[in-house]
C-alpha cells in the first residue's frame, strides 16, 4: 500500500498553528466514530481539542515533556484534519499506519515542511523535513500516551495505535530470532551518551575560554560555569532546571539538599556536595545575592540575561550546544570520534555524565540510584562500565601481526 493510499486528502483546513484555526463542527470530534459512550467520560471534554487540552494539562509541571506532547498532538491533529478530512477521534488503525509512513516522508513537502521560524510567520510549517527512525519512535510514544489517556478517560472507545505497536513489536521479535532480544535490550544496553574525563575536561576548558570583556559576556561565563557544576554534580533533567527556583536548595541539620520535583511529579531530594555548594555560593554572589538562598527565594535557578526570567530547556540546550562545539575543537586530532560525540551532545548528556561521574567516583551504587531518582536499580546499572573497561583493556594484549612492505 502506498503512503496514505486509503485516505482522501483534502486541504479544507490551512496549515497553521492550532491556536489560529477555527475547526468546523463536523471535524471537531464531538461525533467522532471512535468516541466512547458519554456516560464513561471522566474529563470535561466534548471535542478533540478539549480532550487534548486535558491531556496536556497533566504535564504542566514537566515543561520538557509538555513541549514534546504539544508539538506531536498538534502535528497529528493537523494531519487528521487536512490530510484525512476527519477528526482525531475518527482515526482508525489504517490511518495511523498512514501517519507512520507520512512522518518518514511528509508530502507534499512544500505544504508540510519549512525551516524553523516563528509560529506567527505565514511560512510556518509543523515539520522541518522527514523524521528519522529515532524521532518517529519519540513521536509515536507521545501519541500513544495521548491515545491511552483518552481511552482511559472514557473519551475514546479504544486505542487503534496500540494494534500497530503490537504488530511492530512482534515483527521485531521474529526478525531477531529470539523473544528475549526486544524485552531485555533496555535493561542491558549501557548508557553511552555521556562525556568521559577527557571530553569533560575540554568542556570546562571551553567555559574558561569564554570571553569576559563586558558585563554581558561575564554574566554568560558565570552562568555557564554554574550550569556545568549543576549538571555534573546533581545530574538534573533539563526541564527541572527550567522549573525550579533557588529555594529548592535547602539546609537541613547543617547539610544542604536539592529538593526536586521530577518526572511524573515525583518528589525527591539530592545531597549537595561541598563543591556544588561552593558553585552555588559563587553564582549567587555574582548575581548580587546572599551566599545561600532562603526558603522564600523564588529566583530562577538559571536566569535569562534579557529579563531575569528562567531560561527554557530549549535555551539551555542551545547554550550547551555552543559550549560542546567549542570543546570539540579543543580535543586532540587522535580523538576525532570524541569530537563527533561532543558535537552531537545535548543537555540530556549532562544528566548522563553526572550519573556516570558519580559511579566512577566510587559512590555506592545504592546512593547513586537515589541521586539519579531511578525507581529500578537496573537503570542505574546501565551506567556501570567498570567490568567492560577491564574486559576491553585485556583485549589490548592482542596485536595484529602485519608484514611491512620491503624497502
Amino acid at each position: 500500500m502506498k503512503q496514505n493510499e486509503h485516505l482522501q486528502p483534502t486541504t479544507i483546513m490551512p496549515i497553521r498553528p492550532l491556536s489560529e484555526i477555527q475547526i468546523p463542527a463536523h471535524l471537531d470530534g464531538s461525533a467522532g466514530e471512535n468516541r466512547a459512550d458519554k456516560a464513561r467520560l471522566q474529563i470535561q471534554a466534548d471535542t478533540d481539542a478539549d480532550a487534548i487540552k486535558c491531556f496536556l494539562g497533566e504535564y504542566d509541571r514537566s515543561p520538557g515533556t509538555l513541549r514534546i506532547y504539544q508539538r506531536e498532538t498538534e502535528r497529528l491533529l493537523l494531519w487528521a484534519l487536512v490530510e484525512c478530512g476527519k477528526p482525531l477521534s475518527s482515526l482508525n488503525r489504517q490511518d495511523f499506519e498512514g501517519y507512520l509512513n507520512f512522518l518518514a516522508d511528509p508530502q507534499p513537502a512544500d505544504l508540510w515542511c519549512a525551516r524553523k521560524i516563528e509560529r506567527s510567520s505565514a511560512d510556518w510549517r509543523p515539520f522541518v523535513g522527514p523524521l528519522g527512525e529515532s524521532a518517529i519512535m519519540t513521536t509515536m510514544a507521545a501519541i500513544n500516551s495521548l491515545m491511552r489517556y483518552l481511552t482511559d478517560a472514557g473519551y475514546l472507545s479504544g486505542n487503534p495505535l496500540g494494534l500497530i505497536r503490537q504488530r511492530r513489536r512482534k515483527m521485531a521479535i521474529e526478525s531477531s530470532g529470539s523473544p528475549l532480544a526486544v524485552s531485555t535490550t533496555d535493561e542491558t544496553e549501557k548508557v553511552e551518551r555521556f562525556l568521559d574525563a577527557e571530553m569533560w575536561s575540554a568542556v570546562t576548558q571551553a567555559i574558561e575560554n569564554m570571553p569576559r570583556d563586558d558585563d554581558r559576556e561575564y554574566a554568560e561565563y558565570e552562568r555557564a560555569r554554574f550550569i556545568g557544576a549543576v549538571l555534573y554534580m546533581l545530574a538534573p533533567r533539563a526541564g527541572e532546571l527550567e522549573t525550579h527556583r533557588m529555594n529548592s536548595f535547602r539546609e537541613e541539620h547543617g547539610r544542604w539538599w536539592w529538593h526536586v520535583v521530577g518526572k511524573g511529579g515525583k518528589k525527591a531530594k539530592v545531597p549537595v556536595a561541598d563543591d556544588m555548594l561552593q558553585a552555588l555560593v559563587r553564582y549567587r554572589k555574582f548575581l548580587g545575592m546572599s551566599a545561600v538562598p532562603k526558603r522564600t527565594d523564588l529566583t530562577p535557578l538559571l536566569i535569562s540575561l534579557k529579563d531575569g526570567s528562567p531560561i527554557t530547556a530549549r535555551r539551555l540546550n542551545q547554550i550547551l550546544k555552543r559550549i560542546f562545539s567549542a570543546a570539540a575543537d579543543l580535543l586532540p586530532a587522535e580523538s576525532d570520534y570524541k569530537r563527533e560525540k561532543l558535537r552531537s551532545a545535548s543537555a540530556h548528556w549532562g544528566r548522563h555524565t553526572g550519573i556516570t561521574a558519580k559511579i566512577d567516583s566510587g559512590i555506592n551504587e545504592r546512593y547513586v540510584q537515589k541521586d539519579a531518582r531511578h525507581s529500578d536499580a537496573r537503570t542505574t546499572q546501565r551506567y556501570i562500565h567498570e567490568e567492560e573497561e577491564r574486559w576491553h583493556d585485556e583485549a589490548q594484549k592482542q596485536h595484529l601481526p602485519w608484514e611491512k612492505k620491503p624497502g
